[in-house]
C-alpha cells in the first residue's frame, strides 16, 4: 500500500503561481511512476502532468505545458507541480497519484494509487 497526501493548495489570482507537493508513504515510492490530475465541477478528471520513474519520461496536458512542471524527490518521498501563470480554468481539485506498473500514462486506470486531493481557485 501507498498512502499519498497532497498539500499547497488553495486561492490564489489569476497569473500568480502556486506548489503543491505530494508526500507519499508505504511502499517504496522511487519505482512509481507519479501523476497529477485534477477535476472541476461538472468536468472529468484529466491527467495534468505525469512522470516515469525509470525514464524520466514526462507528460503534460496541452492546456498547461510551458506552465506547469511536475518533478520528484526521491529522497524525501515527494512529488512535486509547480503552477505558473495560473489562469481561472485552473480552478479544480488536484489529485496525486501513483503508478506501480511505471507506465507514465494520462489514463486514471493505470493509477494504483491516489491522495485526497486538494482545491486550488484561481481568481480573475
Amino acid at each position: 500500500q501507498v498512502q499519498l497526501v497532497e498539500s499547497g493548495g488553495g486561492l490564489v489570482q489569476a497569473g500568480g503561481p502556486l506548489r503543491l507537493s505530494c508526500a507519499a508513504s508505504g511502499r517504496p515510492f522511487s519505482s512509481y511512476a507519479m501523476g497529477w490530475f485534477r477535476q472541476a465541477p461538472g468536468k472529468e478528471r484529466e491527467c495534468v502532468a505525469a512522470l516515469r520513474w525509470s525514464a524520466g519520461n514526462t507528460y503534460y496536458a496541452d492546456s498547461v505545458k510551458g506552465r506547469f512542471r511536475i518533478s520528484r524527490d526521491n529522497d524525501k518521498n515527494t512529488v512535486y507541480l509547480q503552477m505558473n501563470s495560473l489562469k481561472p480554468e485552473d480552478t479544480a481539485v488536484y489529485y496525486c497519484a501513483a503508478d506501480w506498473h511505471d507506465t507514465g500514462s494520462y489514463y486514471a486506470d493505470e493509477y494504483d494509487y491516489w491522495g485526497q486531493g486538494t482545491k486550488d481557485t484561481v481568481s480573475s
